[in-house]
């Protein structure tokens, strides 16, 4: 199942049950941000044509991190697109398959892992290596790490600002939170790029889980950095 909602002019969530897939329309081409579990790419296509968009407009593909709900249909939408691949250079490891996944540990953990299923990896074309690097005109990547090493969040100026939190926060109600600490590598570290994230400006944020925030949206993470 797939709900289609239209964030900004141009930015589109696809929200692919539990995963949300960002869609951004530009002069250039369709940018998107993350491709869900693995097998996602029907759902993912359904919800370009629903925009009136097709899967071979897609151009880039904008990767948050390397986790299995984010990159799980990221190769079959390189291939199937020609799109070109963006990711942080500590991600590249995970994605390219050098580094195999970390087995889960508890039982909650090999559910998830069982119910994902295995993920096919891919080549990077492009690694973003310095915090603040520009990877496509009008998007800005920041290196948001804690939830995994090389985490982007990515700030596009458009609308008074549109954050792509990726998992370095989530939302739940309007209330912004940071990432889980079952499924994330420092905590500590996600605590300070959350931090970080709030001291921004941006009308807009959208999530890898969690509904988008519109109105001043900082200020819902500087309350979750106040507490």
């Amino acid at each position: 199942m797939i709900v289609v909602r239209e964030v900004v002019d141009g930015v589109f969530e696809l929200r692919l049950g539990y995963v949300n897939v960002h869609v951004v329309v530009t002069d250039d081409g369709v940018v998107l941000i993350d491709t869900g579990l693995p097998g996602r790419s029907p759902l993912i296509e359904r919800g370009l044509k629903g925009i009136g968009r097709a899967l071979g407009e897609v151009t880039t593909i904008l990767v948050t991190h390397h986790h299995a709900d984010h990159v799980g249909s990221l190769a079959d939408l390189r291939r199937r697109t020609g799109a070109r691949v963006v990711a942080h250079a500590a991600e590249v490891p995970w994605i390219a398959g050098h580094i195999p996944p970390s087995p889960p540990v508890g039982r909650l953990a090999k559910l998830a892992a069982r119910l994902v299923g295995t993920v096919e990896t891919t080549k990077v074309d492009q690694l973003i290596t310095t915090d603040g690097a520009e990877p496509l005109p009008g998007f800005t990547a920041l290196h948001t790490p804690g939830h995994t090493r090389g985490h982007v969040s990515y700030l596009l100026d458009r609308a008074g600002g549109i954050l792509f939190a990726g998992d370095a926060a989530g939302s739940r109600r309007g209330k912004v939170s940071g990432p889980p600490h079952m499924f994330t590598a420092d905590p500590a570290r996600a605590g300070q790029s959350l931090a970080r994230l709030a001291d921004l400006e941006f009308d807009h944020a959208v999530f890898g889980h969690g509904r988008a925030v519109s109105g001043l949206a900082v200020e819902a993470f500087r309350r979750a950095v106040a507490g």
